[in-house]
């Protein structure tokens, strides 16, 4: 991910809607198409995606959440990476 990308404000696609849901028991990213389950993690980094944070941000956010928990930015830039990829976020 470049320096400019990590600046950047991350937001969900439009048409996609991150939500609890009770029958899966965890949170889904929902699209027109179908529904995509969410591990912990994953639901943790996208309930920070808010179209004003940027993944610098998000990466700071979630290590003083998390100090003790070792390589975590590498963990996500990896997820948003794949989340990037699969057109579930667009930079502002």
């Amino acid at each position: 991910m470049s320096e400019m990308t990590m600046q950047q404000p991350v937001r969900i696609r439009r048409g996609f809607r991150l939500q609890w849901e009770p029958v899966q028991n965890g949170h889904v990213l929902l699209y027109p198409e179908g529904m995509i389950q969410l591990n912990d993690s994953a639901a943790l980094i996208l309930q920070l995606v808010d179209g004003q944070r940027n993944t610098a941000q998000i990466i700071a956010h979630l290590e003083q959440q998390f100090p003790d928990v070792p390589g975590l930015d590498e963990d996500i830039l990896t997820f948003m990476g794949v989340a990037h990829a699969q057109f579930w976020l667009e930079y502002c």
